[in-house]
Order: structure tokens, then sequence, then C-alpha cells
């Protein structure tokens, strides 16, 4: 695997065996796998906390084999995002392959042990899309994930049935189209940060989601982080990191500052 060739480097300067300029020109090259059409990152998840994810859209069901079947290879496992029914069968020998239609994430692979949590909740049931993408993907990368849907402001009551599940959370996302305001209340009664996502959801002046993404922006609920339109993957990454790094220790719980 590409991962190793590094180790085997190191040990060879070690060793005598290879001069500096040659071990660092080499180690340059050090964790890309190269395929037809792509340069793959594998130890990316080793440097930032998430591995390389196959955008499906735009590539080809071959594509998309090419690249899937040499992460899997590498890391493990593999996610798509935004597949296809044609993707889903190119990758079909794939081991412990799954697809979810209304995510659209394709993945394969071991799944890690869940770890701290992570709340989803959402507007409405139009935004179950991409807050299943947001979920679906935190769970690919190991972060326990809690569900709160259908929470929109309309029923504001919604919000507070669930709020309990934000005390304890490392990060929270709040899903909502239309004027977008989901992410402000959240964060009105949140100690964990919010990470929002605009979806294209709503009527003609929420303009395909610019009108949430402006408000979210515009929310005078502080610790709110804001994405892009229909983005629930890079929201699971930012909640995901977030998550992380309460588990090493080097972010210190909420409640027990107030405590103190």
């Amino acid at each position: 695997m590409v991962k190793k060739s590094g180790e085997a480097l190191l040990r060879a300067f070690r060793a005598g065996e290879l001069d500096l300029e040659t071990t660092l020109r080499r180690l340059q090259g050090v964790g890309v796998a190269e395929t037809a059409c792509a340069k793959l990152d594998v130890v990316r998840r080793e440097r930032t906390g998430v591995p390389e994810v196959v955008f499906c859209e735009g590539k080809t069901p071959g594509q998309v084999a090419e690249i899937m079947y040499r992460l899997a290879s590498e890391q493990g496992s593999v996610l798509g995002t935004r597949a296809t029914a044609e993707h889903v069968a190119a990758v079909r020998g794939l081991k412990d392959c799954s697809y979810d239609p209304v995510s659209k994430l394709l993945r394969a692979g071991r799944v890690s042990e869940p770890f701290g949590k992570v709340v989803v909740v959402s507007a409405g049931t139009s935004d179950l899309p991409v807050a299943e993408e947001a979920a679906g993907t935190l769970e690919y990368l190991g972060s326990h994930v809690v569900r709160a849907y259908d929470c929109g402001v309309a029923g504001i009551h919604r919000v507070a049935k669930c709020a309990e599940e934000f005390v304890d959370a490392a990060a929270v996302i709040a899903v909502a189209g239309m004027e977008g305001a989901l992410a402000s209340v959240v964060a009105g009664v949140s100690p964990a940060p919010v990470v929002a996502v605009p979806t294209s959801v709503g009527y003609g002046a929420g303009f395909g989601g610019l009108a949430a993404l402006l408000s979210m922006l515009n929310t005078c609920a502080p610790g709110v982080s804001v994405v892009n339109i229909d983005n629930g993957f890079g929201a699971a990454c930012m909640a995901h990191k977030i998550n992380l790094r309460s588990r090493t220790g080097k972010d210190r719980n909420f409640t027990k500052n107030v405590a103190e």
C-alpha cells in the first residue's frame, strides 16, 4: 500500500541506505496513488482527520469505479457523494457496498466504531436529502449521530423538544431552506458550536437557497459557521473535526467549564 512507502523510506534513511536529499525528494510523492483519471490523496485522514471522498457527480461510472476500488484498497473503506444508480452498478463488487438513494451516498468497506456526539437537526422533510448527506457522512467518518428532523421554526416548540440533545453534543448541524431561521434559533439555545447548512428548498424569493445562506451568514446568534448551499458533506466534515478534537482532549467540555 502507498501509505507504507513513507515508513520504508524513513527506515532506509535511518539505516544509512539513503542520503537526506534522496529521502526528502522521494517523500514528496508519498501518499499519492495514481489511477488513469486521478491522483488520490490516500493519507488525508492521517493528516486532516477526514479521508479523501469521491464526488461522483460529473464522473462516468467507469471513473467512479476506478477511483473507488483504488481508495478502498488503500484506505479499507471509501465514500462517494452525489452518486447515481449507474455509479452504484459500477462498484457493486466492492466489499460491504451500500447505497442510500435519499442522501445519494455510496459507501463500501469497514465501518468505524462511533464516538462522541453530533446532532443533525433539520427544518422540514424537504431538507431530508441534505440532512441525510450530513448524517451519513458523519457515520462513515466515525461520529455518533443523533437525528432531529422536521423541527422548523414554524412550530418552534419542536426545537425545544430536541434542545436537550444539544447539551452534551460536540457540535450541531442545522439544515434549513426557506429563510434559514433554524440555525439562529438552534444557536441561541445550544452550548455546542453550530454548523449551518442552507438548502435550495423554498419558493422563488428563496433564490435557490441564497436567501437562507444570507440569513445564516447574518445571524445574530454567536457560534455559527455556515457552509455552501446544499453542502451536507462539508458540514459533516466540519462537525466531525470538532468532535474529533473533543475526543482527543484538545477541546474542553462546555458544561464542565460552566460548572468550574
